[in-house]
């Protein structure tokens, strides 16, 4: 029997995309439900294209969280910038999210002329974010300019942050997702293998507590998960910098700082995974780790994007 339009499965891939910090982590962590890419207020946190899988009736949306646009400078810089256009030429729908306060920078003026490259054939719909922060005569300017300049699909005015106008986003979403079956199980929120879900929180929990450029210049990558007889795991996990100084830094005075970026990471995987976590972290140097192809693959990355 032919089901009818409206009980139809649908399921297709939305990419996010935008400049860095404009909050696409906090969106797609808001329509999963769930902590699936790490959010923090440091920019350019998302190396990966990480999936998240959101149910919206019928219909399955599968959320491709980029890394965020802008002008790279290094090999990883490039490889962020590759897998995020990526991500958007590969999707069924594309969602612009831009910053209200910020309005229409540089930045999205480039992203703008790439998507009229990698826009034609699919939806291209506009996300403004933070909307709280800026009075409505801003807002309708901003909706007003950024439609002239592009011929979104929608336009939605939402705040990641609180939820506001989260819910519209997604509805519309699901109804213009192709007809079919289901790409993933209904219980499953994101595609990443566990290893690097856990390896991403290590990370975010150093980046918060870190500052200046040392972010950047480190990786986290989980070397075992031994799973254990009374339902616990233990994770240990490798953190790469590039000299001997940062690892000074990461581990901190008397080790502090490593043992609570350690307390913090657990705790959240132990919320995050409904059971005990033991996690070992040990800070390696390798001053290459930037240029190792290795190190690009654990972080989901193509290392040839990252020529010149």
């Amino acid at each position: 029997m032919t089901q009818s339009p409206s009980t139809a499965q649908r399921a297709g891939f939305v990419a996010l995309i935008g400049e860095p910090n404009a909050g696409k982590s906090t969106l797609l962590n808001r329509m999963v439900g769930a902590k699936v890419s790490i959010v923090t207020h440091k920019v350019q946190t998302t190396r990966a294209r990480i999936r998240g899988v959101a149910m919206e009736g019928q219909a399955q949306i599968v959320f491709v969280d980029t890394p965020g646009l802008f002008q790279p400078r290094r090999r990883l810089d490039r490889a962020m910038v590759a897998a995020a256009w990526g991500g958007a030429a590969d999707a069924d729908v594309v969602v612009l999210l831009i910053e209200a306060n910020r309005g229409m920078t540089e930045g999205v003026e480039r992203i703008l002329d790439g998507l009229s490259e990698i826009g034609k054939g699919r939806k291209v719909a506009l996300a403004i974010n933070k909307i709280d922060r800026v009075e409505a005569p801003v807002l309708l300017g901003l909706t007003e300019k950024m439609n002239e300049r592009f011929e979104f699909a929608e336009t939605f005015m939402i705040s990641a942050e609180r939820g506001h106008g989260v819910d519209a986003l997604r509805q519309w979403l699901a109804g213009e997702l192709p007809e079919g079956p289901w790409l993933y199980p209904e219980d499953q929120i994101a595609d990443l293998p566990m290893r690097m879900i856990a390896a991403e929180m290590t990370r975010e929990k150093l980046t918060l507590r870190l500052h200046q450029e040392l972010p950047y210049q480190l990786t986290v990558e989980t070397e075992n998960w031994e799973e254990r007889p009374d339902g616990s795991a233990r994770i240990d996990q490798l953190i790469y910098v590039v000299r001997d100084g940062h690892k000074g830094i990461v581990l901190g005075n008397k080790g502090e700082t490593i043992k609570a970026v350690s307390k913090a990471a657990r705790e959240e995987l132990e919320e995050f995974l409904g059971r005990r976590i033991h996690l070992f972290l040990q800070v390696k140097v390798r001053s290459n780790w930037l240029d190792e192809a290795e190190r690009y693959s654990e972080m989901g990355l193509d290392f040839k994007d990252g020529n010149s």
